[in-house]
């Protein structure tokens, strides 16, 4: 059996985050080997954000039809992608979700990100007086909206272009995003428990003023198109979610528990890290010496095989976060 270990932080985004994607294994090994001092490690890094506010972000490549949609109505992104690209794509079918497809859709989307700086901002200049002139007459789209908001952010920046390529998501509370490696991915806004593999790997291409290699994460993403799952989580027992994403690394609970009430969380055979996000209240553990006052910002390490006692004691509802290994890993 091997062993795993996590990362679990709180993001509460402002501005938008770095058009990125992680690399998988063979990659991560590849480009540690060849490029240590920028890619530290060689592990891959799978996601999970648990939106505890209204959550945004971009993820994975919209489908055929809208792709389409984007080459008829977004001159500026037509112009950058070439009159070949675009009438490639134009012409594939909508279930020709095959190698093809993906092909021309690397290749659209490669010529758009590696255009020169100067065309990039020609194009996004020229996109946001249109839109700027157009948003008297009609109601912005809301991926138009977003693009405005984004050229405010990072004025020339060929993530706002790209944009128009990835599925625009929005979390409620409670909600997760799941994203594996090589796939394409913005956060947008919003605070998130985010839950990780233990690395260092990004690879950027926009939206960000630190090191952008385009080549690499061109070359290395997936090309699915399809809108991401939204994982709402399994009720495990009362006031208790659980959210278990396809990585085996890790997995998150999410307890809300009103005031005055309790709730007792069953051992698990891995070690836990406790997160109190809002409220307060007691956690009470065999491993704990005294029991654990809790309040906002409180973290807590629990070994395995530990059951947890909480008791919310307000104002309002105590909400924590659990994360840990998935419990798939010990079966």
């Amino acid at each position: 059996m091997g062993i795993y270990s996590i990362r679990v932080r709180v993001l509460s985004v402002a501005k938008a985050l770095s058009i990125q994607a992680h690399p998988d294994r063979d990659l991560a090994r590849a480009l540690h080997a060849l490029r240590p001092s920028t890619y530290r490690d060689d592990n891959h890094k799978p996601e999970m954000a648990v939106a505890v506010t209204e959550f945004r972000a971009l993820c994975g490549f919209i489908g055929v039809q809208e792709l389409k949609d984007v080459l008829r109505t977004v001159p500026e992104v037509r112009e950058l992608v070439g009159k070949e690209e675009a009438a490639k794509l134009l012409a594939a079918k909508e279930l020709d979700g095959g190698i093809g497809v993906k092909s021309h859709l690397q290749s659209a989307f490669t010529k758009l990100m590696t255009a020169s700086e100067e065309t990039v901002s020609e194009a996004v200049s020229k996109l946001k007086s249109r839109l700027n002139i157009e948003s008297k007459v009609r109601t912005l789209t809301k991926k138009e909206q977003l693009v405005l908001s984004l050229e405010m952010q990072f004025p020339e920046d060929v993530g706002v272009l790209s944009a128009f390529f990835f599925n625009y998501v929005k979390l409620n509370p409670g909600e997760a995003l799941y994203i594996g490696a090589n796939e394409p991915h913005a956060y947008l806004s919003g605070e998130c428990v985010e839950c990780m593999a233990t690395s260092d790997n990004v690879v950027r291409a926009g939206l960000t003023p630190k090191y952008k290699d385009v080549q690499t994460l061109c070359s290395m993403l997936t090309y699915k198109q399809n809108f991401p799952e939204i994982l709402r989580g399994d009720p495990i027992q009362a006031h208790v979610t659980r959210y278990t994403p396809p990585s085996e690394e890790f997995e998150v609970d999410r307890c809300l528990l009103p005031q005055g009430e309790s709730v007792t969380m069953s051992p698990v055979p891995g070690p836990s890290i406790f997160l109190v996000m809002t409220g307060e209240g007691e956690i009470r553990a065999d491993s704990m010496l005294d029991e654990g006052k809790a309040k906002v910002g409180d973290v807590f390490f629990v070994p395995a095989h530990t059951e947890v006692r909480i008791f919310g004691s307000g104002p309002g509802c105590m909400q924590l976060y659990r994360a840990g290994v998935n419990s798939r890993f010990f079966s």
